[in-house]
């Protein structure tokens, strides 16, 4: 394998921290490091940023756009963590599981950026049914997540630790004005008319996500079961390392009844449900919001680009 060098602009926040933990020990390229105590020092971000054939940026929205700036003349490829690209022009969607024209696009990007944790659930479930015709562009979506603190960042994690034992932080409903950041990227991928309802919830527990949509089959294009939908999803993902459909029948998966967020963490992998009858359906998509939903989904674009194994340093 040619070796190539890799810088991780931010690698002291969660994602950044997730995906150095993913990359430390691989042999099959070199991982740049900044001096801890120049890591806010910009010319030595420059010099780190234009050394590296691919940088995974790990910032702020504003940071973001200012390192492409530093790279634009240059030859650096770059993974974007942030919510600045997801949706601007000349930037390559990095969910590969989407079709094999994702997959090859971000095979050969210069610019990728990297999905929203709420967003990659959220299209995983539906996109195969946009692309086949059965839901919509124009179907009144709307979606529930629930989802660990982490997703907040170190703001939302300190204040969450602050108060003792996250039992006590308990479940909060937020982004209350309908207006989450992750909509744009969730309306943009999907071809959507209109933006999907969107309702996420904070829950006392670190990790891992359980994104749910709610379908009225007289809605559809054609009047179909949740076991016509299975088929369809199921059909979709065959042989995607990374994404599970669950069988129709999932009563084994639950714990009397009830569906855990946590049994993905620690993982690449996203796990799609489909439960309901013949007038209503619901698909529930759970998945590590640290892992899929963002450290492992840049990994895993790391190496499309860098025409390794995909799965290379990622647990399924």
């Amino acid at each position: 394998m040619n070796s190539a060098k890799i810088f991780i602009d931010g690698q002291e926040g969660t994602t950044g921290l997730k995906i150095r933990e993913r990359l430390v020990g691989r042999t099959d390229f070199e991982l740049l490091e900044i001096d801890p105590a120049k890591r806010k020092d910009e010319a030595a971000r420059r010099d780190c940023l234009s050394s590296a054939d691919i940088a995974i940026l790990c910032l702020p929205d504003e940071a973001a756009r200012q390192a492409v700036e530093f790279v634009n003349r240059g030859a650096t490829r770059l993974i974007d963590a942030s919510t600045a690209h997801r949706v601007a022009a000349g930037w390559v969607y990095g969910l590969p599981e989407l079709s094999s024209s994702h997959r090859e696009a971000i095979r050969a990007a210069r610019y990728v950026a990297n999905p929203g944790c709420h967003a990659t659930a959220f299209a995983l479930g539906l996109y195969p049914l946009i692309s086949s015709g059965i839901l919509g562009k124009d179907y009144p979506i709307f979606s529930n997540s629930l989802t660990g603190y982490s997703g907040g960042g170190k703001r939302v994690i300190a204040k969450v630790e602050s108060v003792g034992p996250a039992s006590l932080w308990g479940m909060r409903p937020y982004a209350l004005n309908l207006k989450h950041k992750h909509l744009p990227e969730m309306q943009h991928v999907l071809g959507l008319d209109f933006p999907p309802g969107f309702m996420p919830v904070l829950g006392p527990f670190y990790q891992g996500m359980i994104v749910s949509t709610l379908l009225e089959t007289r809605l559809l294009s054609r009047r179909v079961a949740a076991s016509d939908l299975h088929e369809i999803l199921t059909a979709y993902y065959a042989g995607e390392r990374f994404v599970r459909v669950m069988p129709l029948d999932a009563a084994t998966f639950l714990d009397e009844g009830y569906l855990s967020p946590l049994e993905c963490n620690d993982t690449n992998r996203a796990e799609v449900f489909v439960f309901g009858h013949e007038s209503q359906v619901l698909i529930a998509v759970r998945l590590d919001n640290l892992g899929k939903g963002a450290s492992g989904a840049a990994v895993q674009s790391l190496n499309l680009m860098l025409d390794r194994p995909e799965e290379m340093g990622l647990i399924s």
